[in-house]
């Protein structure tokens, strides 16, 4: 039997994966699940791309959805399967280190660290922080505001979690709660208000209008952008399983929360999607609107109702921004655990109070105001980062799927995990790796998407250059690595 098999049989202590237990198991089954949920968070990833689908495309642009929705599914069943035999913090980056190689995780988990880098300040700055100025009723446009806006809700958010994961994951819980009212009971809201001819001028179309396409661009180009809804929205679901350490059950909770988040936010993404779109009053009109889906509901619901609307997406928006921040720090710590960055005896610590790894969130976090800042100076330069977020998690799920199906007879052998794919395991892995091909490709080859490409290669290269100058001879002298950097065992009860 191989090692990678043995480890995976003898259980799930964190000895016999090589590390101390550092982290109090405090997350349970709903924590974790509010935890994927709010990464994907539908409400964020429609108010945001909905435009883009409707634009590219037209109303139709709905019906890609689903096509997302089950080629993520797809994707979500093989990582679960991974999270259930290898319950530990940096997901990704040690299901790859321990299927393929410690090289091959050191390039996955670097492109997980340059999307919570990127990503964050750019939900913080694109998203949030005009939406917080609209719902005072502050000037949107102000760059200084959205600046100091977008500042302060990630300092925040890295607060909370400095202060304790529970903290955390408490926001997180009402943060299910604020994504079902803000886009789903919404959009049900709405759809009556349609049904019943609401509005100024009795707006909205037939049923027939969700197959209606608007756009002057090919129809493969088209489609392509139409499918960006659901493509740039269900992604983040691992994220649940960068908490695995700090889960209780983790082989059996993880992986559940990982799949139902996609099947929960499948769904309702679909209903809200629905919902919306029939009750379109004018389509150039919303094409036009920066903010489609607050111009329909203000439409029929009238703006107080609307401003109400726009607070719930506020505050879903910065509860994906608290967990993604814990994500993001844990991800950093494995890493550094492992002895794989720059400073790694710093990020590797876990504050034996809070049982936070504070140093790798005070990291994470200035990365993040860095790159806000210098976005901010150059919102061009900023628009192509934040372009790039999209293509990172994908290649993310390429790279691990490819080392799943590489070393998928090693995980048959273990026999342990709390969730297993059994005979459907290639068929599943195999469709889902057509899927991630197809993204990836959709993705980078497109001339809209080239300076995000450049982004990643830069990203990369970067990391390649610390590969070169330290982690190479780390490596070799067996100084970083898996359960090569192990910090003092400090148990948490």
């Amino acid at each position: 039997m191989s090692e990678l098999a043995g480890r995976a049989q003898r259980g799930h202590a964190m000895t016999d994966f090589g590390y101390a237990s550092q982290f109090p198991r405090v997350l349970r089954r709903f924590a974790l699940f509010a935890i994927a949920f709010s990464i994907v968070s539908i409400t964020t990833g429609i108010f945001v791309n909905y435009a883009y689908g409707l634009t590219q495309l037209g109303p139709a642009a709905v019906w890609l959805w689903p096509v997302a929705a089950v080629g993520q599914f797809l994707v979500v069943l093989v990582l679960a399967e991974l999270a259930g035999h290898f319950p530990l913090a940096g997901a990704n980056y040690q299901w790859t280190a321990r299927l393929v190689g410690p090289r091959f995780g050191y390039v996955v988990g670097s492109l997980g660290v340059l999307y919570g880098a990127v990503g964050l300040p750019g939900i913080a700055l694109i998203g949030l922080a005009p939406l917080t100025a609209t719902v005072l009723g502050l000037d949107a446009e102000n760059v200084r505001l959205l600046l100091f806006i977008a500042v302060l809700a990630l300092v925040v958010a890295y607060l909370i979690n400095v202060v304790r994961v529970q903290l955390a994951a408490r926001v997180n819980n009402v943060a299910v709660f604020a994504e079902i009212i803000g886009t789903v009971v919404l959009s049900v809201v709405v759809f009556l208000a349609w049904v019943r001819g609401g509005g100024d001028g009795g707006g909205g179309h037939g049923f027939g209008f969700l197959f209606t396409t608007a756009t002057g661009a090919p129809l493969a180009d088209a489609i392509v952008g139409g499918a960006l809804i659901g493509i740039f929205t269900l992604v983040g679901f691992e994220a649940a399983a960068d908490m695995a350490e700090e889960a209780v059950d983790a082989r059996r909770a993880v992986p559940r929360a990982m799949i139902l988040s996609v099947v929960v936010s499948g769904v309702l993404g679909m209903f809200a999607l629905i919902g919306f779109t029939l009750a379109i009053p004018d389509l150039p009109a919303i094409q036009a609107s920066p903010v489609p889906l607050a111009a329909i509901a203000e439409y029929w619901l009238g703006p107080v109702v609307t401003r109400i609307f726009l607070a719930i997406v506020v505050f879903s928006m910065f509860a994906l921004i608290v967990v993604a921040a814990a994500s993001n720090s844990r991800l950093i710590f494995a890493m550094a655990r492992d002895g794989m960055l720059p400073f790694s005896a710093a990020l590797r610590r876990v504050h034996p109070r809070t049982g936070t790894p504070v140093p790798a969130l005070v990291a994470s976090l200035v990365v993040c105001l860095v790159l806000l800042v210098y976005g901010t100076a150059d919102g061009n330069a900023f628009a192509v980062l934040v372009g790039a977020t999209a293509l990172v998690p994908y290649l993310v799920y390429l790279l691990t799927l490819g080392g799943y199906l590489a070393r998928r007879r090693a995980l048959v052998e273990a026999g342990e995990g709390g969730f297993r794919l059994g005979a459907a395991a290639l068929p599943v892995a195999g469709l889902a790796l057509l899927w991630l091909v197809a993204v990836v490709a959709a993705l980078t080859l497109p001339e809209a998407f080239r300076s995000a490409d450049y982004v990643v290669i830069g990203a990369l290269a970067l990391a390649g250059i610390w590969y070169v100058a330290a982690l190479r001879r780390r490596l070799r002298d067996g100084t970083a690595g898996i359960g090569s950097a192990r910090p003092d065992p400090v148990e948490i009860a």
